[in-house]
């Protein structure tokens, strides 16, 4: 069992809280929704026989809290925690990073603005439904949801989610390996922080898609193969593979095939960064 050594890093307006295993050139592991570090704790044991793997809870989520109240969330501030975990951890060297979901739109951000810390970088389905020929159904999808949270709760809203998503949520549940399963609480009380102050906020952002051209050597845009008839989920990361003139690379699963096969998820990860 690979030894995991957490820190935490005092950044503006909040305390971040990381979790770092194995030995070799940083990997950086970003977390979407209302995940924390615990996400990826099926896969980060593989991963960690080549790589430092980093991963944390992103700020007003779990265990890293905010200095003050709690308001929208913005990306570039995000982007920021993830830019200073990268100068405590790997100060000399550039780095890997994957984030998935709002995770990969932090990396994205992350590449555009800070190109030269970053050795390659993986976004697995970031619902930047801006990119897409036709956003307005899915603005007003990510709207409805935020106002079913603040009219009926969390269960409705994620439940109106789900749906819009085309998802059948009784048909996909699967029993969670025991290390996922002891992040559930957290994440069902980040939920609430998600829906509220993640959710549009994050989708509404537009890429800077000329800086990112100027490193799409370095960019994977990635996706699911249970995710294909997810528009908001599926369709901005092919977008924005066409618009670099990229490959889109899926992987097994889907927006949260991370924990559904981790090993396989790591496997095809780790395929890629090499």
């Amino acid at each position: 069992m690979t030894h995991i050594r957490t820190g935490t890093l005092k950044v503006p307006g909040a305390t971040l809280r990381y979790e770092r295993r194995g030995s070799g050139p940083l990997l950086l592991l970003i977390p979407g929704g209302g995940a924390d570090a615990g996400l990826f704790e099926g896969m980060a044991p593989a991963l960690a026989a080549r790589y430092t793997v980093v991963s944390y809870d992103p700020r007003a989520l779990s265990r890293s809290p905010l200095d003050g109240p709690l308001a929208d969330q913005r990306v570039e501030v995000w982007s920021d925690d993830a830019y200073r975990l990268l100068e405590l951890l790997s100060p000399h060297e550039p780095a890997y990073v994957f984030g998935c979901s709002s995770g990969a739109i932090v990396a994205l951000d992350l590449l555009a603005r800070h190109p030269g810390r970053l050795r390659r970088v993986v976004a697995h389905e970031p619902p930047l439904v801006e990119v897409l020929e036709d956003p307005a159904p899915h603005r007003r999808l990510f709207a409805e949801v935020r106002g079913t949270f603040r009219e009926r709760g969390a269960e409705a809203a994620m439940a109106h989610f789900a749906e819009g998503l085309g998802e059948r949520p009784a048909e996909r549940a699967t029993e969670l390996p025991a290390d996922i399963a002891e992040m559930l609480p957290r994440m069902l009380a980040n939920i609430p922080v998600f829906l509220e102050h993640v959710l549009c906020p994050f989708t509404a952002t537009v890429p800077d898609v000329t800086a990112l051209r100027g490193s799409a050597d370095r960019l994977l845009l990635a996706a699911g193969r249970d995710s294909r008839q997810a528009a908001p989920l599926y369709g901005p990361a092919a977008r924005l593979a066409e618009l670099l003139g990229s490959e889109l690379v899926e992987f097994p699963g889907g927006h949260v095939g991370c924990t559904e096969h981790p090993k396989e998820y790591a496997e095809k990860l780790a395929a890629l960064l090499v």
